[in-house]
């Protein structure tokens, strides 16, 4: 069984608040499974709807007057009794039931259960489901595992971990047995990913195959979704979704028009590209031409760069065979596509990108282009993603880190190399990216007031 920053994440909401949790973000993360393994853990009595699978289950809220008759209501569906002790309430795929949105503030506020809430699409059919009221509903996005979580699903050890993370805040290098390791554990996410049941298959089968197959039945149930669509929207969104490996193994990895149509403007297919985006489906990377704080107001939306959600799916798609060419290291493969897939959803994952926050490459035609450009406290900090062996050349990244009116303290280079620091240029290994965090919390935050003074 896969441990997940997830469960610890549940424990503490339900150890230091009352309110529901809803777990959102792009299926097959994992949102079911965790909220069962929670409930499994705590000995809970858990009652759990999946409005998918069960419509006439919509009828609990329809002319209900309180929270105690949706409670009866739910108790004669399911016909397990809401009074008992310790009681956790499910709502599964919540996207098909609007009203429990409307009633989850009366449910927690009756007081006698604990809710969870889980959805897929909740972005797309749900589009004001972040004007929740505080103090109701906690709201958790659930992304595939990330490459520490695959690590420790792999067995890699905390110690080992522990001195990895060591060498990356002091910057020194890594031990290079530890280092060879990590690198073909790299690898091997490409191919694997994060998808919990992808995981799952691989750490049980070892086979490639299987997991190839686990990954289309994935990426065809996206397909469904998209399916279900107005016509003209969905061939739209189809267009897009299966032109993303291609678009990325481009010169440019930036998402070209003109291949979807030659006539083709943004306006026309904007809603197409922001449905993958509120599905977590992709990931859309938008273009600034000024490496200044905040990055927000110099972007450009009609130029992107589009990323899958899990890297594995990427692999996935292209070639038939791709698997084992990555895992041997092939040199006539193009890792610039996977190995920028796979920061980009580390960096989403670790609060760079999302829903509530874009992510973002640097282009000028004076300067050339950068893979990706974040904020991190306050400061810009551009990071390139090198898959080859000459990661040390970058004239665009030169170029921005020696303009004094950017004032830029810091860049990172995540390559295949150990990690070496040249003036204000890390080189780091690629897997050193699951450190990288939005906000670094220093270890005190202390801050004395008083107003004994007017006393």
């Amino acid at each position: 069984m896969v441990s997940r920053k997830l469960d610890k994440y549940i424990e503490r909401h339900y150890s230091n608040s009352r309110s529901s949790l809803l777990l959102t973000g792009a299926r097959q993360t994992g949102k079911t499974f965790a909220v069962r393994k929670y409930a499994k853990v705590h000995n809970l009595n858990l009652i759990e709807i999946n409005f998918y699978e069960d419509e006439s289950a919509k009828i609990i809220f329809e002319g209900a007057q309180s929270a105690k008759d949706v409670l009866l209501r739910i108790s004669a569906h399911t016909k397990k009794k809401t009074s008992l002790p310790d009681t956790l309430i499910f709502f599964d795929e919540v996207q098909k039931c609007p009203e429990v949105m409307t009633w989850i503030k009366f449910l927690v506020d009756e007081g006698s259960c604990r809710y969870a809430l889980s959805g897929s699409l909740l972005g797309v059919e749900l589009h004001d489901v972040r004007s929740v009221p505080v103090g109701y509903m906690v709201i958790k996005e659930v992304y595939p595992l990330d490459l520490e979580e695959f690590a420790f699903a792999l067995g890699l050890s905390e110690e080992v971990l522990s001195t990895v993370r060591q060498s990356w805040e002091k910057r020194m290098s890594v031990d290079k047995v530890i280092h060879e390791s990590l690198l073909k554990m790299v690898q091997l996410y490409l191919v694997v990913g994060g998808m919990p049941a992808v995981v799952q298959a691989y750490l049980d089968t070892n086979d490639l195959n299987v997991v190839e197959e686990k990954q289309r039945e994935i990426l065809t149930l996206y397909r469904w979704d998209i399916s279900q669509y107005d016509s003209d929207m969905k061939l739209k969104i189809n267009e897009i979704f299966d032109l993303i490996p291609s678009e990325l193994d481009a010169k440019n990895k930036r998402f070209i028009l003109k291949n979807l149509n030659e006539r083709a403007r943004f306006s026309r297919y904007e809603d197409s590209f922001l449905w993958l985006k509120d599905a977590g489906v992709a990931i859309p990377t938008y273009n600034v031409n000024k490496p200044e704080v905040p990055l927000k107001l110099d972007e450009q939306r009609n130029l992107f760069k589009l990323f899958l959600n899990d890297v594995g799916l990427l692999a996935c798609q292209y070639a038939s065979g791709i698997q084992l060419k990555l895992l041997s290291g092939e040199i006539n493969i193009n890792y610039g596509a996977v190995y920028e897939n796979l920061v980009a959803q580390e960096l989403v994952a670790h609060g760079f990108g999302g829903n509530d926050h874009n992510l973002y490459y640097f282009n000028s035609k004076k300067q050339g282009e950068l893979d990706f450009i974040v904020e991190q406290d306050g400061n810009v900090v551009p990071i390139e993603v090198k898959s080859g062996k000459n990661y040390e050349r970058h004239n665009a990244l030169k170029g921005v880190m020696e303009n004094e009116a950017y004032a830029i303290p810091q860049a990172y280079v995540f390559c295949n190399g150990n990690l070496e620091v040249k003036g204000h240029t890390i080189y780091v290994p690629v897997y050193m990216v699951m450190f990288m965090q939005k906000h670094v919390q220093p270890e005190k935050q202390v801050y004395h007031f008083d107003l004994k003074h007017l006393s």
